[in-house]
């Protein structure tokens, strides 16, 4: 894992980081290896791969982060980048995988009621989202609008979307 995290560092080939991604993403399936990604500072590498201006690496980061979002400590961490990653669901072209591993991510960040208060910006484009995405993202949309109905301090601000 130290050498996978190295690797994303060192190089700037999108197939390698791509790859190194998918292989920290499937490690973080094991929660031991969640623990072992965050204290090599995996998190702050793998989030940095969030201002790539290659979607498909933007992909996997997300994807990685969202793995490793079922972990509270790693959460902590992860929050930082929720404005980023609501920007990142808002300007990818429709039905992208990159959107969809964005919504995945938020929908992980807002299982506990922490993070909602910085997903309120991007409540109007979860709801265009709902309009005209299609069946896969829909269904994605609906899992963080479900969390985030669920804290009766974000009722107003989803009840006064522009829609």
């Amino acid at each position: 894992l130290q050498k996978l995290i190295h690797l994303l560092q060192a190089t700037d080939d999108p197939l390698i980081q791509e790859q190194a991604l998918i292989t920290l993403s499937n490690s973080a399936a094991f929660s031991v290896n969640q623990d072992i990604i965050r204290n090599l500072d995996g998190l702050f590498v793998i989030g940095g791969m969030l201002s790539d201006c290659i979607p498909k690496v933007k992909e996997k980061a997300l994807n990685a982060l969202s793995n490793l979002s079922m972990n509270i400590k790693n959460q902590e961490e992860i929050q930082v980048y929720i404005t980023q990653v609501c920007r990142n669901v808002e300007s990818a072209p429709l039905n992208s995988d990159l959107q969809l591993a964005g919504l995945r991510l938020l929908t992980n960040m807002s299982v506990t009621r922490d993070y909602h208060h910085k997903m309120i910006d991007s409540i109007p484009c979860f709801f265009h989202l709902l309009s005209e995405g299609n069946e896969r993202m829909q269904i994605q949309v609906l899992k963080v609008l479900v969390n985030l109905s669920a804290n009766p301090a974000m009722t107003r601000h989803l009840l006064k979307a522009q829609v």
